[in-house]
């Protein structure tokens, strides 16, 4: 595995992040390393909005948003 070392760490950021990892039961690096997966597992909002631009480009489905507030409201019901 690689070693990532970030330096110039606000000391607030660090005690913030240290209290998470506390409250997680966790390590400072075991919950900074799962972050970083996380954050790196998660598509960007540029990501999402490229397959959904692609999947309309594909199949020519356009939902209007008067459809998905009903859909919404539907459920809600």
């Amino acid at each position: 595995m690689t070693v990532v070392t970030i330096r110039n760490v606000p000391d607030r950021v660090r005690d913030e992040l240290a209290a998470r990892a506390a409250r997680a039961g966790k390590s400072l690096q075991e919950y900074l390393r799962g972050v970083l997966i996380e954050a790196a597992d998660k598509p960007t909002v540029d990501e999402v909005l490229a397959r959904a631009r692609t999947r309309v480009a594909a199949t020519g489905v356009r939902v209007t948003p008067a459809a998905t507030l009903a859909a919404r409201d539907a459920d809600r019901r």
